[in-house]
C-alpha cells in the first residue's frame, strides 16, 4: 500500500512524514479521543523522540496506542 504524506509545523519548521495509511488513522483516532489535533499530537511525539526519526517515532507511538485500546 502506499505511505500518505502528511506536512506540519514543528518547532516552527515545516516538515513532512510519510506513513502506512493504518499508521494515521490510529493517529487520528488518538487525537480525536484526546480532544486535540493531529498535528498537535505529532508536536508531543516529536518533543519526547529523541534522536529517533520523526516517522519511527509516530509508527511506534501508534502501535503502543493501538494495543492500550486507544
Amino acid at each position: 500500500m502506499a505511505l500518505k504524506k502528511r506536512s506540519f509545523s514543528l518547532s516552527r519548521h515545516r516538515t513532512s512524514v510519510a506513513l502506512e495509511p493504518e499508521f494515521w488513522v490510529v493517529l487520528e483516532h488518538e487525537a480525536e479521543k484526546s480532544g486535540k489535533s493531529l498535528a498537535a499530537v505529532v508536536a508531543e511525539i516529536d518533543r519526547k523522540r529523541g534522536l529517533r526519526p520523526l516517522a519511527s517515532a509516530l509508527r511506534l507511538h501508534a502501535l503502543a496506542a493501538a494495543a492500550r485500546g486507544a
